[in-house]
């Protein structure tokens, strides 16, 4: 019993520094740009260039200069990166693009909620969260049975966990 709790306590002394050393990664450097997210683009020094852009259903952009250009799945840096390479490409010397997603993508659920639909998505949101914005759980639901499909990947989700824009979000029906 003593080995395990000097066990217990090494491994937890050992995720402790893993976490304090490594850096945390912000969230938007892990978002994935999508269809219908609006992008607040600034190339600098290029006033005709910079401004608010919807990514389409096939993940591009429609750029002055550089035409179409596909950001889907990529983050805003590589995004970034993409469009300043597509620029340097024999339109502008040294080009320096910003870019900032201005809004992100609805999410969607269904099932055993009140008003069941697309919403708007906020930063940090849980199941909850979105629970509450379709008006609470019909009296039917399983409140800790969810799923959530993101990417064409479905699992199970707690309702305390963050969603992400374009998540499918579905309140199973409990069973008596």
């Amino acid at each position: 019993m003593k080995h395990l709790r000097s066990l217990a306590c090494a491994l937890a002394m050992i995720a402790f520094l893993t976490a304090a050393t490594v850096p945390a990664m912000a969230a938007e450097d892990l978002y994935a740009l999508g269809a219908d997210d609006v992008l607040e683009i600034v190339v600098y020094g290029e006033k005709d260039l910079s401004g608010s852009y919807r990514i389409g259903p096939d993940g591009a952009i429609a750029m002055p200069l550089i035409g179409e250009v596909n950001v889907g799945g990529m983050t805003a840096r590589t995004a970034e990166e993409n469009i300043e390479a597509k620029l340097a490409d024999g339109y502008l010397v040294e080009p320096s693009v910003t870019m900032q997603v201005k809004s992100s993508r609805p999410f969607y659920i269904m099932g055993e909620v009140k008003n069941p639909g697309s919403y708007a998505y906020a930063s940090n949101m849980t199941v909850l969260n979105a629970v509450a914005l379709a008006g609470g759980f019909t009296y039917r639901a399983a409140e800790g049975s969810v799923e959530v499909t993101r990417g064409g990947a479905e699992r199970q989700i707690l309702p305390e966990e963050k969603i992400a824009p374009g998540d499918v979000i579905t309140v199973n029906e409990r069973f008596f």
